[in-house]
């Protein structure tokens, strides 16, 4: 094993752990660092399947607390902006989408990190646009998970519904995320290796995640990963 292959195992590792601990943040994490280790194209599929992959084992569980309105006006508007964001990520400068990857790491955790939320009101339409840009972003760079977030944890429902939701979600938008990329040729054998040898260590890392939750100050967890995570965007930003 190489070094940039015992460095990817290394970041996807570290993603997993806060993945399982905070119950999000993983393709925030890693993205900006395989963009870096590997190129930007093969980052957002690598993230994608990972993600896919954590997001599929809760599946089960998730599906029946969903309810199918709100993700119909998620899902459905997404499925026609990945592909956009999918075409600008393989059209973009590699340097150029790699810096657009840690931006959007950056955004997000600082809007995470100052608490930010949506404070309107659940509508249709609201939902619509924002499963259209969360789309685009998922697309571009893996990370539209947090605008999801800020915008449920406003809703009325309990914690394990809001869970669920963004669990659906997440698993439904990179599937599409990944059928974009094999349809145009984007996921080769290579990819694929790539693939199936960080998932492991990634579903092992958040399995454990889970397991230090309930050791750990949930506050205090998730402020220090979403430090971590803005760290890892500004290395990307000027590396």
């Amino acid at each position: 094993m190489n070094m940039t292959a015992l460095a990817a195992v290394g970041v996807v590792t570290a993603a997993g752990l806060v993945r399982g601990t905070t119950g999000f943040g993983g393709a925030l994490l890693m993205t900006p660092l395989l963009s870096i280790l590997i190129g930007p194209v093969a980052a957002v599929a690598i993230a994608l399947i990972l993600e896919a992959s954590a997001a599929f084992v809760m599946f089960p569980d998730a599906l029946p607390k969903v309810r199918a309105s709100t993700l119909f006006y998620l899902i459905i508007p997404a499925l026609f902006t990945v592909p956009v964001g999918g075409y600008v990520l393989l059209n973009l400068d590699p340097i150029v989408a790699r810096r657009l990857i840690a931006a959007v790491a950056v955004v997000f955790s600082l809007i995470l990190l100052l608490g930010l939320r949506y404070s309107g009101s659940p509508r249709p339409m609201t939902m619509l646009a924002l499963g259209s840009v969360v789309g685009a972003l998922v697309g571009a760079t893996s990370v539209g998970g947090p605008l999801v977030i800020l915008y449920l944890l406003s809703g009325p429902d309990p914690a394990a519904v809001t869970r669920a939701h963004l669990t659906v979600f997440i698993t439904a938008v990179s599937i599409i995320g990944i059928a974009m990329l094999a349809t145009v040729g984007a996921i080769t054998v290579d990819l694929r290796l790539w693939a199936v040898g960080l998932t492991i260590p990634y579903l092992l890392a958040t399995w454990l995640g889970g397991k230090l939750f309930a050791r750990l100050s949930d506050s205090g967890v998730r402020r220090l990963a979403l430090i971590l995570m803005l760290c890892v965007g500004v290395v990307g930003l000027i590396t």
